[in-house]
């Protein structure tokens, strides 16, 4: 795969914005993370924020690994916790550590201290995104991994972050906008990624194909295509994270990029290629208004299984899986290489809607998951809603099955009911 060469490990000085030390800000507020101790100062920071942080990490000790070599920019570092945990854990060369808030830059600066005190590994800057960005571009000093940790459905920093990263590089990208995947705000998601979003049952998934889709745009118009390595949803922010590996080459448009539908009547959802617009209909109906449809959005994979197996792996050998947090993360991983099966299709459904339309109560989800094991569908638990499942199984075939776990549940009782009496 053809990479560009990787610079000397200077430390990064040619942009315009000349270095500052401001003062510290004058609140001290100690924090620590991963044995990691760091100063929040009068920053934005959020504990929850952690296991995104910890995918990060994880995903940038590999690319060291393997490449012998890791330059990391952290575009909107807040108070440095992320840029420290690049240096530390993940073991980078060097880090670029931006942040627009200069009152920001003593908690920064003190806090990577803690890794590099003569300051050759790392130095912080004080510019928008997209600026730091650009110039990074235009003076080719390009880097292995890019991480923007954005808030709203700020996407202007897709391509500036596409340009600034490496071939065979990586770009960690966020939307917070729950609002907007949950199709409240189409007009503007059209604006922002280029995909008209309605509302759908799995909206929150709906937003981490919104966000990879919109990079598949962004990588198209500069000749790139992008390979999701994990898509992680937080219930926080709410929180939509993607670890995106840049390569070369457009992405056939046709391939995974395309539009969703959701059939209110049967429950069905279903892709419909550029080439089925205006013939979508569903094979239940010709209802006028039953299909809902949205996108282009990202219609595949959401994970590398490979490439997740290796975070975990990874994070048992650091003892990130040993403790109550770290059971979180092992589970989360696993729920994720669960979800990177090939058969699955996009999307999740949860117990609710199956009992809803099946007007039983809601079985337990172990339960359907092993039937829809045993009629041979693929089905997992979904990392996105605790109470849902991703299956290749028709609504209508899971309705069936979830009203025979009924009958049987409600034929055991009876039972054990006369084996008592008796």
């Amino acid at each position: 795969m053809f990479s560009l060469p990787v610079k000397p490990l200077t430390p990064f000085t040619s942009l315009s914005s000349k270095p500052s030390n401001p003062p510290k800000c004058c609140k001290s507020q100690p924090q620590v993370e991963r044995g990691l101790s760091f100063d929040v100062g009068e920053t934005f920071f959020r504990h929850e924020s952690s296991t995104g942080r910890d995918l990060g990490v994880l995903s940038a000790a590999i690319y060291k690994k393997s490449h012998n070599a890791l330059r990391v920019l952290d575009a909107m570092c807040g108070c440095g916790i992320r840029s420290l945990r690049y240096l530390v854990e993940a073991d980078a060369d060097f880090v670029l550590a931006n942040d627009a808030n200069h009152e920001c830059g003593g908690v920064i600066s003190g806090n990577l201290e803690k890794a590099d005190r003569e300051k050759k590994r790392w130095v912080v800057k004080h510019s928008d995104a997209n600026r730091v960005l650009t110039e990074c571009y235009l003076e080719r000093d390009y880097f292995d991994l890019i991480d923007v940790d954005s808030f709203g459905s700020e996407s202007s920093y897709l391509r500036t972050a596409m340009c600034a990263v490496k071939l065979d590089g990586l770009l960690y990208v966020t939307s917070t906008d729950g609002f907007s995947s949950g199709g409240h705000r189409p007009q503007h998601t059209l604006a922002a990624y280029g995909a008209y979003v309605k509302h759908m049952p799995y909206s929150n998934e709906i937003g981490l194909r919104m966000l990879i889709g919109g990079a598949v745009r962004e990588a198209s118009v500069l000749g790139y295509q992008v390979v999701p390595l994990f898509s992680y949803y937080s219930y926080h922010g709410p929180v939509f994270r993607a670890m995106l590996q840049i390569k070369r080459g457009k992405y056939p448009i046709k391939r995974h990029y395309s539009f969703i539908s959701y059939c209110i009547q049967c429950g069905n959802s279903r892709a419909f290629s550029w080439d089925e617009l205006g013939q979508m209909r569903c094979s239940c109906n010709n209802v006028p208004g039953s299909l809902i449809v949205s996108g282009p959005l990202w219609t595949g994979p959401l994970h590398s299984a490979s490439f997740l197996t290796e975070m975990l792996t990874l994070a048992e050998q650091w003892g990130w899986t040993s403790n109550k947090t770290g059971k979180h993360l092992e589970t989360l991983l696993k729920l994720m290489i669960d979800e990177s099966d090939p058969v699955l299709p996009f999307g999740y459904i949860r117990l609710d809607e199956i009992s809803r339309r099946a007007k039983v109560n809601s079985p337990p989800l172990d339960s359907v998951l092993r039937t829809l094991h045993k009629e041979g569908y693929a089905a997992c638990r979904s990392h996105i809603a605790s109470n849902a499942i991703k299956t290749n199984c028709p609504m209508v075939d899971c309705v069936r099955l979830v009203k025979e776990l009924q009958r049987g549940s409600e034929s055991a009782d009876g039972e054990l009911h006369h084996a008592i009496e008796a």
